[in-house]
């Protein structure tokens, strides 16, 4: 394999999954970010966020990535230069691409530039505004690239280094051949479209996982309306070849940085063409009720919040990861204060961002320790740790033993013979 020099644009999440992948795969690759504590932590050996195989990757391949806030050494020398900033919601609901056009104007010097490799997630129809600006700023030569990922937090290396598919979204044939040859190494499929399609590929197979998920939850509330184990219903619908049981589980609510962001973009990239997509907004709608319906089973059980002291066991969005981007925690911890409940928190590795509501939240560096003197519990998150906690030393310890289990982790029948009044999602 052709040794290639790479330049990536953003030391976050996608940047540096990418980055770290590509110097596996034998590329040198330089990341630039503009924020200086990321490049000082990551040239001191450390990794800004938690994705397991991510820092010993990085050591690993030392010799071949570099990090920097230096522009002129990222783009020297390189062939490819992979975008890979933010693209967060602007106030019009829109994805706010200003770091992209930031990044495709900056690359006017890089001489030897072969192609622009899109990463971020962007709306349908961005390749054909970054074709012309770089037309406009003398890059007419450098083709443009369109492949966008699909790693999950918490098995980013994984699905990079051994993905189900890899898709090119090419404006011409040299660029999208040469993308494809940065991945030699990797078995899988590749699957080559115009850039639009595969603009609109990661956007939908979101929205596509989302749909699975919030249609869990629905038929898990009809499951509690008429008596019926979600729990069974599920994995009989999911021995269907046609359906397959990944994603088909309920629990309590989506977050983190891809459906909730990607699922809003889509629905607001059909109103901007006068189209009203009615099942990804019924998707959505299903999701932000679900985060709440928690706060209404704590009610059933102990009538009025006010004062009363609620642990949530879990913040971070899903186990295996420290971000808190969309947690429904915070939308719980939220409600809970409105409600005039005091609130507990546990969670080995969530980050959650200085401000409301989790400066008014006490943090726990146990589970025990948040239960105590607890009027009920709240499992948020399927941590691991939690199917290991002593229920009957917590039950022991718990003001009230109320439990509400948003993710179907206990057994029901154990925890109520410990004597805890304990409800789930979806099970009678």
């Amino acid at each position: 394999m052709a040794e290639r020099r790479i330049a990536v644009f953003g030391a976050g999440y996608i940047g540096l999954v990418t980055g770290a992948c590509l110097a596996e795969l034998g590329h040198l690759v330089t990341v630039r970010d503009i924020n200086p504590e990321r490049v000082r932590i990551l040239n001191a050996g450390d990794v800004p966020i938690h994705e397991p195989g991510l820092g010993d990757m990085i050591a690993r391949n030392k010799e071949r990535l570099t990090f920097t806030q230096d522009l002129n050494q990222a783009i020297t020398g390189a062939e490819v230069a992979y975008v890979c900033v933010d693209t967060p919601p602007s106030a019009s609901g829109d994805a706010d691409l200003s770091r992209v056009w930031t990044v495709i104007r900056s690359l006017t010097d890089a001489r030897d530039l072969k192609a622009v490799v899109m990463k971020s997630t962007v709306p349908v129809g961005t390749g054909a505004r970054a074709r012309a600006l770089l037309d406009e700023t003398g890059l007419a030569h450098v083709g443009y690239v369109s492949n966008p990922e699909f790693t999950a937090e918490g098995r980013a290396i994984q699905d990079f280094m051994a993905p189900d598919r890899i898709v090119i979204g090419q404006d011409n044939d040299t660029a999208g051949a040469l993308v494809a040859t940065l991945h030699t190494g990797i078995n899988a499929p590749v699957a080559t479209m115009d850039v639009k399609s595969a603009e609109m590929v990661k956007l939908a197979a979101n929205a596509l996982l989302a749909t699975k998920i919030s249609f869990a939850n629905e038929i898990a509330t009809l499951c509690e309306n008429t008596g019926a184990n979600v729990t069974d219903v599920l994995a009989a619908v999911g021995m269907d070849h046609r359906l397959g049981a990944h994603f088909l589980r309920p629990g309590i609510g989506w977050g983190g940085s891809c459906f909730p962001k990607d699922s809003e973009a889509l629905r607001q990239m059909a109103s901007n063409t006068g189209f009203h997509p009615q099942l990804l907004t019924a998707v959505i709608n299903v999701n932000n009720i679900q985060k709440r319906r928690a706060i209404q089973h704590l009610k059933d059980e102990l009538g009025d919040l006010a004062g009363k002291h609620v642990a949530l066991l879990g913040m971070a969005f899903k186990p295996g990861t420290d971000d808190m981007r969309e947690a429904p925690s915070t939308v719980l911890a939220g409600r809970l204060l409105a409600e005039g409940a005091h609130v507990h928190s546990w969670d080995p590795l969530a980050r959650p961002h200085a401000g409301e509501p989790w400066d008014s939240v006490t943090r726990f560096p146990t589970p025990q320790q948040a239960l105590a003197n607890a009027d009920a519990a709240v499992i948020v998150t399927e941590w691991p740790e939690l199917a290991e906690v002593d229920w009957a030393e917590a039950h022991s310890v718990m003001r009230t033993p109320v439990i509400f289990d948003g993710r179907n982790l206990l057994d029901p029948a154990r925890m109520r013979e410990i004597g805890f009044r304990y409800t789930s999602v979806g099970r009678p």
